[in-house]
């Protein structure tokens, strides 16, 4: 039998797409990039050289139209992943969005709602779910290793980027509200973490929040607190600032429990320490080179009919709902 082959076609060629994921692409059997997008065509052009992938293009929708796609990855700031989502699904194209999955939970209920009506599936980049090192953390859980779980805590923090000073369109484009959808570098990097913790222990319920600017350095917040209740009782607190100091750098998430405690990180993948009446035990675990190939092999095998990806705009919206509680959207 004839494998089906995944010809995919890219909306948006920046940097995630030369690193994280678009190498994957091509790594995987029966799956290759026949083409891609960029709103300025010169751009389009030489990321298509560079990666030898056959046509470029500046307009979407004909990217979409392309008789050779049959597959979208849409790599876009989040103001426009609802938009081209639901222009690739009603094409009958199903389509592999940059997280978080919209601007809003609002656009994400949009998005399932064509995702039914269509039947084509809406796959959202939270490849953190597939990487071993996070699954390393799930099966210490799940092997009763610290006991019952009895609280989570996120603490992230970090100085600014020299960026941050930017104004206008020169600011990165996490921090232009029309862009990214308002939260600045919350709306991007939190979703990850949120993520994360209701695969690994259920969606959460209740969420609420406080957020405010604290540096000044632009015109978006940049300083979080939540607190949030799981649907199995579990409740758990975060905290984010995006101009701290430098001596109050840190990116952990606690897990306690009554025979122990789990410490790990979410984007410097330190190794995952497990405190326990044993002592310290350390776990180093790699990752693979392109860290989004595990969660784009299973979505290729999906789309050839040889697997089962849960990784879909469905799962995907409770972190956007999460989100927004904490923001006060609603």
């Amino acid at each position: 039998m004839t494998t089906k082959q995944i010809k995919w076609g890219f909306i948006g060629c920046g940097e995630v797409t030369e690193k994280k994921s678009g190498p994957a692409f091509s790594k995987i059997a029966g799956s290759s990039i026949v083409a891609v997008m960029s709103r300025n065509l010169e751009k389009a052009k030489s990321y298509a050289l560079r990666n030898n992938i056959p046509r470029y293009y500046n307009d979407a929708q004909a990217l979409i139209d392309d008789k050779e796609v049959n597959a979208i990855y849409i790599a876009t700031p989040p103001s426009s992943h609802a938009t081209y989502a639901i222009m690739a699904m009603r094409a009958g194209k199903p389509c592999y969005v940059e997280k978080p999955l919209a601007k809003s939970y609002e656009e994400c209920i949009r998005v399932n709602r064509i995702s039914k009506l269509t039947g084509v599936p809406c796959y959202v980049a939270y490849y953190r779910r597939y990487l071993p090192y996070f699954n390393k953390v799930k099966e210490l859980v799940e092997s009763n290793e610290i006991g019952k779980l009895l609280s989570v805590q996120v603490q992230f923090h970090v100085p600014p980027r020299e960026l941050d000073a930017k104004s206008g369109t020169d600011m990165p484009w996490r921090l232009q509200p029309e862009v990214a959808g308002g939260g600045g570098y919350f709306y991007d990097l939190a979703s990850h973490q949120l993520d994360l913790l209701q695969y690994m222990f259920g969606v959460i319920l209740e969420a609420e929040g406080y957020s405010q600017n604290m540096g000044g350095l632009y015109k978006v917040e940049d300083t979080f607190n939540a607190c949030f209740r799981f649907d199995s009782g579990l409740t758990g607190s975060a905290s984010w600032c995006f101009v701290a100091y430098e001596s109050a750098r840190k990116d952990r998430i606690l897990l306690v429990g009554d025979k122990g405690t789990i410490t790990f990180s979410v984007f410097d993948y330190k190794p995952i320490k497990l405190y326990t009446q044993r002592g310290i035990e350390e776990f180093d675990i790699p990752n693979p080179q392109h860290v989004q190939l595990p969660l784009i092999e299973q979505i290729v095998h999906t789309l050839q009919g040889v697997g089962t990806c849960d990784c879909d705009s469905f799962s995907a919206t409770p972190t956007n709902w999460v989100m927004d509680k904490i923001l006060g959207k609603f």
